[in-house]
């Protein structure tokens, strides 16, 4: 499933990239990017979700504070911060599973 809904983000699994502005994020706050943060299109903001990347098994907690993605196929932009820490800078998107916390 590509997306998640605002009503069900448990063991939903997708797409994910990253980005790094330096401007305002959707809820008004400025970009952070190495705060542990992310993009999605309809969760509500301050939404936490503990994203997995499939590839390596590494976990981190994001909170939700900007829409996006705008690309066909992505659930999920993260910042720069929590892509380094799911390990997948290099490459820019990664498979990865999400759920509520």
């Amino acid at each position: 499933m590509v997306g998640v809904s605002a009503s069900s983000a448990a063991g939903q699994c997708g797409r994910a990239s990253w980005y790094a502005l330096h401007s305002r994020t959707a809820n008004g706050e400025r970009m952070n990017p190495s705060a542990m943060t992310a993009a999605h299109r309809s969760l509500p903001f301050g939404t936490r979700l503990k994203v997995t990347n499939q590839n390596n098994g590494r976990s981190v907690i994001v909170r939700i504070n900007d829409r996006g993605p705008f690309i066909k196929g992505r659930m999920l932009d993260l910042s720069k911060g929590a892509a380094g820490q799911l390990g997948f800078i290099g490459s820019g998107h990664t498979s990865v599973c999400v759920a509520r916390v």
